[in-house]
């Protein structure tokens, strides 16, 4: 399997949003589904497409937080493609991007089990719960990658 990276501009910020719809309802996931809010990613950090066979499949995104410290602030592949393995093929990409980092943090929610076992395979740990993180009702787990 042979993933692509493509790096966002605003011109994708209507891609980025219908991917989002795929896994929009969820109450583990937290689809960003405003422009604005996409806006703020693409200025504040890198936000990736991943392509498999020229198909957008999903998306992922880090900023920097502070000199040695990097915050993914998505993690996301379409529905009809999850389970594939390929949520590790992006995290591994996101970690090889932030190589420097000395500190690596990310949020999910605590009933995403596939999610924190992925996590957790690459070294993450919990560091705290947040109840209401989003302001949607949902707690989500604070998750370290310490280097």
């Amino acid at each position: 399997m042979k993933l692509e990276y493509k790096i966002a501009t605003q011109d994708d910020i209507p891609l980025l949003i219908s991917l989002e719809q795929t896994v929009s309802g969820n109450s583990t996931y937290s689809a960003e589904l405003d422009a604005n809010d996409w806006i703020e990613d693409l200025k504040n950090g890198t936000v990736l497409l991943s392509e498999m066979d020229g198909e957008v499949i999903g998306n992922a995104s880090y900023e920097p937080r502070g000199a040695d410290t990097f915050y993914i602030s998505g993690l996301m592949v379409v529905p009809k493609f999850q389970g594939k393995g390929i949520g590790r093929i992006v995290l591994q990409k996101l970690l090889d991007d932030m190589n420097d980092a000395k500190r690596i943090e990310l949020v999910t929610h605590p009933d995403n089990v596939a999610a924190l076992k992925l996590y957790e395979s690459f070294g993450f740990v919990v560091e705290s719960r947040h109840e209401n993180y989003w302001g949607e009702g949902e707690p989500r787990l604070l998750l370290v990658l310490s280097r």
